[in-house]
């Protein structure tokens, strides 16, 4: 029927709603209508490098305001099935560095792929206009359809203004020199940017969950430390009061990613996918011994990250 494409998803999606509330609400009351928006509009129909493949401004401004069409009605499906429902989406969020200060023309794109990535669905849902630059639409029915932020946030990105490598940053983002990588360089470890994730969410003036943050590790090379430099930053943004109302790790097991298959390891276990066997990593362990204790502690550090110990721990 032609996908996000068609003006019949709006309806398609509420129906679909429908059934999945009136099957789970006796177990769920924490909803989440669309995982990342601005990824399936970017990735799926600007620069195609998810499917369907697109490459169309068009098409693609059209599939971003027939999301958060069926996002409002979703929304409201939602909260008249279960009224007590907490309902939301889960936005990625990037802090972006132009890749030379000293360019006009990173200075310049900066901001307008952060109003892009960053503010281009969550404000389309908190105010009802969908911006992008240079053209908008009013969606009345959009307006305050979020009972919570939901943030995923991974790492910080280089921005630069080379139009021409726009589908080349697409498949493969650009970090500092120096970055603490992920085995595939796909994320830099910038726990400081999940204060800063935080930070912005706060405009919204609703509840924050982070509902995503984990790094692909299939030896265990970073992702303890990773796990507990992020979580102190949490910790951190608690102490300011912030509203961070809970934290989802990405992810219990290996997942199936997009166009990249099973080549990122983001699981606290491991998964075989032919045998679907299931093996646990440290990392589950730690992140268990957090979760009992509410917290982390220095015994905690020395044991699964000790080369980052002095750092959260000084003399």
């Amino acid at each position: 029927m032609g996908g996000w494409e068609s003006d019949q998803v709006v309806s398609c999606f509420s129906a679909y709603t429908a059934k999945i509330v009136e099957a789970l609400r006796e177990y769920v009351k924490l909803w989440m209508t669309i995982n990342e928006p601005v990824h399936l509009f970017l990735f799926g129909y600007l620069t195609g490098g998810w499917p369907p493949g697109k490459q169309s401004l068009s098409s693609s401004l059209h599939v971003a305001e027939n999301i958060v069409r069926a996002h409002a009605a979703s929304y409201r499906v939602i909260h008249r099935l279960q009224p007590q429902a907490q309902v939301g989406v889960a936005h990625t969020f990037r802090p972006f560095l132009p890749e030379k200060s000293w360019s006009p023309l990173d200075r310049i794109a900066l901001p307008i792929y952060s109003s892009i990535y960053n503010e281009m669905f969550p404000r389309a849902m908190s105010t009802g206009v969908l911006r992008f630059p240079g053209w908008f639409r009013r969606i009345p029915e959009a307006k305050g359809t979020q009972d919570y932020i939901g943030l995923n946030y991974y790492t910080q990105e280089i921005i630069t203004g080379n139009i021409s490598r726009l589908n080349e940053m697409a498949e493969r983002p650009v970090f500092p020199p120096g970055s603490d990588l992920s085995e595939h360089d796909y994320i830099a470890n910038y726990p400081i940017g999940m204060f800063q994730s935080l930070k912005w969410a706060l405009k919204f003036k609703l509840p924050i969950l982070i509902t995503e943050n984990g790094i692909e590790d299939s030896a265990e090379h970073i992702r303890p430390r990773y796990l507990i430099q992020h979580l102190h930053q949490v910790w951190r943004a608690v102490n300011f009061n912030y509203p961070v109302q809970g934290y989802f790790h990405w992810s219990l097991m290996d997942n199936f990613e997009w166009e990249r298959g099973w080549t990122q390891r983001f699981g606290l276990w491991e998964l075989n996918p032919e045998t679907q066997a299931r093996h646990k990593r440290p990392s589950a362990d730690l992140y268990a011994e957090i979760c009992r204790e509410n917290g982390i502690s220095s015994e905690m550090v020395a044991r699964y990250a000790p080369e980052i110990f002095e750092k959260l721990f000084p003399n």
